[in-house]
C-alpha cells in the first residue's frame, strides 16, 4: 500500500494537533508531519491520549521539503471553485475518490491540511498533484481540522498494496520545467502561461505517471523542438 503521511501546515491550536494524532492512530496511521506548528504542550498530549507516540514522533518539515521528498501530494481545501476560469482549486475530489486514485501507488503520499483560520495558500495548493475537498453543508462548510483528518484517514485506511512505482518529484519537476520552456519556444502567450501550467500540473498530477512515461513525454517534446529548429 502507499506510504501515507498526514501533514498539518501551521496548525494554530495544540489541541487540534493532539486530536489529529489520536484519530490518525484510530485508523492505523502513524506518520505525522508538522509545518511550523504552534507550541505543543500539555493540551496536545492530553488530546492525543493513547496516540502520544504519534505526537512525539511527528517530523518537522517545510512545504518545500515535502514537495521534494514525496512522490504524490494531495492538498485539502474547504474553499472550492466550480469555474474552469479559476483552475487553482479545481477540479477537486471527495475523500472516497482520493482513495481510488492513490490505492495503486507504490510510493510516498502526503495529505496536506491547512491552517484552521484560512487553510492552504494558493502557492501551496498549486504544486499539489490534485485537490481534495470534503462535501459539507453550505450552511457551515468548514470542518474542524482534526475532523477533516479523521474523515480522510477513515477513507484511506486498509488500502491494498500498491502495484507500481511513480515518477518522483525530481522527475516531475524536470518535466514541468521542460513543458514551461516548450511553451516559451512555441510562443504561447505570456498572459496565459501561468494558468496553462497550473492546468498541466493538475492533469499530469492525476495521471500518476511512471518514470518511463515521463521520459516518453520528454522525448516527444525534444522531437518537436528538433523539427521546429530545423524548419527554421
Amino acid at each position: 500500500m502507499p506510504e501515507i503521511s498526514i501533514v498539518l501546515v501551521e496548525p494554530l491550536y495544540e489541541g487540534n494537533v493532539g486530536f489529529a494524532a489520536r484519530v490518525m492512530k484510530n485508523f492505523g496511521f502513524t506518520r505525522l508531519i508538522l509545518v511550523n506548528p504552534c507550541t505543543l504542550g500539555d493540551d496536545a498530549i492530553m488530546r492525543a491520549a493513547h496516540a502520544r507516540d504519534v505526537l512525539d514522533g511527528a517530523r518537522r518539515m517545510t512545504i518545500d521539503e515535502i514537495y521534494r521528498e514525496f512522490d504524490f501530494v494531495v492538498a485539502t481545501t474547504g474553499e472550492v471553485s466550480k469555474s474552469v476560469c479559476t483552475p487553482m482549486r479545481m477540479p477537486y475530489y471527495a475523500p472516497a475518490e482520493v482513495r481510488e486514485i492513490v490505492a495503486d501507488i507504490d510510493g510516498t503520499v502526503a495529505i496536506l491540511f491547512g491552517r484552521e483560520n484560512w487553510g492552504l495558500a494558493n502557492t501551496e495548493l498549486v504544486r499539489a498533484n490534485f485537490i481534495c475537498t470534503i462535501p459539507t453543508s453550505e450552511i457551515y462548510p468548514i470542518l474542524n481540522l482534526s475532523h477533516a483528518v479523521g474523515i480522510l484517514c477513515y477513507e484511506l485506511a486498509n488500502l491494498p498494496r500498491g502495484t507500481y512505482p511513480l515518477a518522483g518529484q525530481v522527475e516531475m519537476n524536470s518535466l514541468y520545467r521542460h513543458i514551461g520552456a516548450f511553451l516559451e519556444r512555441i510562443d504561447h502567450p505570456d498572459f496565459k502561461r501561468e494558468n496553462t501550467m497550473i492546468l498541466i500540473r493538475r492533469v499530469l498530477g492525476r495521471t500518476k505517471l511512471t518514470i518511463r512515461e515521463v521520459s516518453t513525454l520528454h522525448g516527444l517534446m525534444r522531437r518537436t523542438e528538433w523539427h521546429l529548429e530545423n524548419k527554421e
